[in-house]
């Protein structure tokens, strides 16, 4: 639920970096790129020819791979490159510990910026081979929507019978480890829980890696039936006795809604899953996480206006896209009377046309229209419902209270809620909670976060 919050800072940063080293100039490099509204990791790869050296940039966390650098110098222990075309520059310096201190600049925005040796690709909680349980590459169909999936399945050895999960990633593509800001949350829980005893199935959301389809077409009731087509496909494994959904964030509405409409589904986790409709729950967490980054109150309040406004004409429509023109007039207004907030190369038509496009697109408003209140209601299945104390994006009081009561209005027998001290929206041991933590957290998956999922499972199936 973080990228409608960051959408401006990710079109206006997708430019690049670059650095190289004195003891060995050519090679990968990384550093976290601190944005407004959170951090981008950026990798740089350099290579060495006759004229010199070229380089290319990779912005994993937004699929943006190999973006040339133009022109890249390397002198006196001292790095410049440029990427015209996105109006970038960085300068930076090698210090004593073989790492570059610099300046990165692009429309405007300045940043301190270090690289260090390497692509940073692993943390220390990833995880690493041999696995003592069975990995299989997996394809299967969702029939409904002709559209083929890809994931990987793992699933323990040795067990007449075990539980098996799907896990369902946030809001944006995300591929089948929910990989961002550097971590691989899914890759971490399905690594424990398999080692427990759990069989997982994770998937590439539509139009990801292995998987097809066009996700920026597709809706949150698109991404319950691509869940509901893993379930279908995990009945043919004859070991495993009962199925269930895990869901991330946005995940969590995808989960619920799957097993509010389908009995195959066995239970539910929902992790960090809205309670509250969406159009409060974005404008609960722009209001939290801009007085978290200092934003100016007065401004903030501004924004949180223009915002409903927008909200409500989306969801007050049959179509959201007829309002376009109507929210145009609105962003349009703001823009020129806020123009000190524009990307410095960006022109105002751009700006104002980015904001309009992020606003409408199907995903998004689908969220911001949907209620899990009384979705929530007609779950029947065990549910296990955690949140982060020190949640921002779906702050855990509000949802957690918000849950508790649709289970206990539908009369679901078996629920268990809890908010985890300290935990931020991924789940990991925080001191802010902000989304700018999230890259810079070493931790992926807090142990007390994936124990509490891990155990209730095993209890729900009599394996504790």
């Amino acid at each position: 639920m973080m990228r409608n919050f960051l959408i401006v800072c990710i079109v206006c940063f997708i430019g690049g970096v670059g650095t190289v080293s004195a003891q060995h100039d050519t090679g990968a490099w990384n550093g976290m790129l601190l944005l407004p509204g959170g951090v981008l990791k950026l990798v740089l790869h350099i290579e060495r020819n006759e004229g010199g050296y070229t380089a290319s940039l990779d912005s994993p966390a937004q699929g943006a791979l190999g973006i040339p650098v133009d022109t890249v110098c390397w002198r006196d222990e001292q790095l410049r490159f440029v990427i015209r075309k996105l109006g970038v520059e960085y300068t930076g310096k090698l210090n004593e510990k073989g790492e570059i201190e610099g300046t990165f600049k692009q429309m405007g925005y300045t940043s301190f910026l270090l690289f260090v040796p390497g692509d940073g690709n692993v943390r220390y909680q990833e995880p690493r081979g041999p696995y003592p349980y069975r990995v299989e590459e997996v394809f299967f169909e969702n029939k409904r929507d002709s559209v083929r999936l890809g994931g990987t399945l793992t699933l323990p050895e040795g067990k007449k019978s075990f539980p098996t999960v799907v896990l369902i990633s946030g809001s944006g593509p995300q591929n089948r480890n929910e990989e961002m800001m550097g971590h691989k949350p899914f890759w971490v829980l399905a690594d424990y829980l398999t080692r427990q005893g759990i069989g997982v199935l994770r998937v590439d959301d539509r139009g990801v890696e292995a998987s097809e389809g066009d996700f920026n077409s597709s809706s949150l009731w698109d991404f319950a039936s691509d869940a509901e087509a893993a379930v279908n496909f995990l009945r043919r494994e004859k070991k495993i006795r009962r199925i269930g959904l895990i869901g991330h964030s946005e995940g969590g509405c995808v989960a619920s809604v799957a097993a509010s409409r389908n009995k195959r589904v066995g239970f539910i986790v929902l992790l960090a899953g809205p309670g509250i409709r969406g159009d409060r729950l974005v404008l609960l967490q722009k209001e939290l996480i801009g007085k978290a980054y200092g934003t100016d109150p007065k401004l903030a309040e501004k924004i949180g206006d223009l915002d409903r406004t927008i909200f409500d004409r989306i969801i007050a429509s049959d179509d959201p896209e007829k309002e376009r023109d109507s929210i145009t007039a609105l962003v349009s207004r703001f823009a020129h009377e806020h123009l000190f907030l524009k990307p410095g190369n960006m022109s105002v038509e751009r700006w104002i046309q980015v904001q309009v496009d992020g606003c409408l697109v199907p995903s998004y408003t689908a969220l911001l229209r949907y209620d899990p209140y009384p979705i929530l209601k007609k779950v029947k299945c065990p549910v296990l419902a955690l949140n982060g104390e020190k949640d921002l994006q779906v702050p855990a009081d509000v949802n957690l209270e918000a849950i508790r009561k649709a289970l206990m209005e539908g009369k679901n027998k078996r629920f268990e809620i809890k908010k985890l001290p300290g935990l931020n929206h991924l789940f990991q041991e925080c001191i802010t909670g902000t989304p700018g933590e999230y890259g810079i957290i070493e931790q992926t998956f807090s142990p007390v976060a994936l124990k509490e999922i891990g155990e209730w499972i095993l209890d729900l199936h009599g394996k504790k």
